[in-house]
């Protein structure tokens, strides 16, 4: 007889890795709980086990549509990490910049972005959104480069996930 088991789509925080887990039995998990899934057994509260990586077009349209909202809970908590990127982007050849591969981000936001930073690194976010006006929802652009990174495998640059 076949049995189905519940599973759970997860995305990793570091690397943004897709997985699919397997909770413990009885356990309910909601979009956007943070669950451990490393080697530490007793720190596995919530899951069972990895069932394995997955790739963006193995998620349910549910989890598609989910996708940005984790996404952005995820720069949130470790916004530090993407205003480092905002700080160090470098250029990847003579005409094009690391910056320019967020969807949205212009040439003209860009220079900006880089003539302001020259002037002392930016603290967070709302810093650099305050010292360039016109970079604003850097964290959806953000988002969004992650969502494009997961979705499209053959990407040549890759700013934030793991191959």
């Amino acid at each position: 007889m076949f049995h189905r088991e519940p599973v759970a789509f997860a995305i990793g925080e570091d690397q943004f890795k897709l997985f699919e887990l397997v909770p413990k039995e009885g356990l309910t998990l909601n979009v956007g709980d943070r669950v451990y899934i490393g080697k530490d057994l007793d720190l596995r509260q919530e899951v069972l086990h990895v069932k394995r990586r997955i790739s963006f077009n193995e998620l349910t349209n549910a989890s598609h549509s989910e996708m940005s909202f984790v996404i952005l809970q995820i720069i949130k908590a470790h916004e530090p990490r993407f205003v480092t990127f905002f700080n160090e982007a470098q250029a990847i050849t003579t005409r094009f910049h690391m910056l320019e591969l967020l969807p949205g981000l212009g040439k003209k936001t860009m220079w900006a972005i880089i003539e302001e930073r020259k002037k002392g690194p930016f603290k967070d976010l709302a810093d650099l959104a305050k010292r360039v006006p016109m970079a604003h929802q850097l964290d959806k652009l953000v988002a969004k480069r992650i969502e494009d990174e997961l979705a499209n495998p053959d990407e040549k640059y890759r700013l934030f996930v793991a191959r």
